[in-house]
C-alpha cells in the first residue's frame, strides 16, 4: 500500500492533471454497487516484514480465481480506506494473486479502481523523485526515484483489458503496487544502508508496540 505522511496526505493528492487520468480510469472500471465496500465490510490485517508473503512473486489471476477476487475486493478497499492509504496489493493481506486496488480520491470522493493482472508496458526515459510510504512499513518514509510516466495494461472485474497512461502521484502509486506483486518493497529502491536502517527501525518500533 502506498501512503503519504498524515500531515501531507491531502497536499499529495492535489496534483495538477490528476483528474483527467483518474476520470478516465473510473469511467471504465467503476465498481458495481454489489462490489463496493459498505460500513459493515470487514477489514483485513496488513502484513509487515519479515512476513514471507511480502517477498513472494504472485501468480496471475485466472478465470477460476474471479469469484475469490470479487469477494476480496470490497475487503481490500475497506482496508485501504481505513488505513488510510491510496493503494493496496493482494500480497499485503496474504493473498498471492496479481491484484491491486487504487483510489487517489481526486475529488474528495471514492473513485476506486481495481487492477487485475496489471503490467507496466512502457515507461518514460525521465525519472521523478517522490516521498513514499507503505502501510506494510508503517511510519517509514523515503524519497524514491521512479520513471515519471508509465503505461499500464490490466483487466477489470469483468475481464476486459484496460490501458492507462499515468504520471505524477498516480504513476508512482501504480509502480508501487505492481512492485508488491513481484515481492518488491519501496525500500528496495534505496541504498542497502538506508534500506537496512529503515527495516531495523521498523522492527524495533513494531516490537515496542507489541510489548506496550
Amino acid at each position: 500500500m502506498l501512503s503519504a505522511r498524515p500531515a501531507d496526505a491531502r497536499a499529495a493528492i492535489v496534483w495538477a492533471g490528476l483528474g483527467r487520468y483518474m476520470a478516465g480510469m473510473h469511467a471504465t472500471t467503476a465498481l458495481p454497487a454489489t462490489d463496493a465496500p459498505t460500513a459493515d465490510t470487514p477489514t483485513l490485517p496488513i502484513l509487515t516484514p519479515p512476513h514471507p508473503s511480502l517477498r513472494a512473486r504472485t501468480r496471475k489471476v485466472g478465470p477460476d480465481d474471479m469469484d475469490k477476487v470479487r469477494g476480496m475486493v470490497p475487503q481490500m478497499l475497506a482496508t485501504m480506506y481505513a488505513a488510510p492509504g491510496i493503494g493496496l496489493a493482494a500480497p499485503q493481506v496474504g493473498v498471492p494473486l496479481r491484484l491491486a486496488v487504487v483510489d487517489l480520491q481526486p475529488d474528495d470522493a471514492p473513485a476506486p479502481v481495481v487492477l487485475v493482472n496489471p503490467e507496466i508496458t512502457r515507461v518514460s526515459e525521465d525519472w521523478a523523485v517522490r516521498e513514499e510510504g507503505c502501510l506494510s512499513l508503517p511510519g517509514q518514509y523515503a524519497d524514491v526515484s521512479r520513471p515519471a510516466r508509465v503505461h499500464v495494461r490490466y483487466q477489470d472485474l469483468n475481464g476486459k483489458v484496460q490501458e492507462l497512461e499515468a504520471e505524477g502521484l498516480l504513476a508512482a502509486c501504480l509502480q508501487h503496487e505492481i512492485d508488491h506483486l513481484d515481492g518488491v518493497l519501496f525500500v528496495d529502491h534505496l541504498s542497502a544502508l538506508k534500506r537496512n536502517m529503515i527495516l531495523r527501525r521498523l522492527a524495533k518500533e513494531l516490537k515496542q508496540k507489541a510489548a506496550g
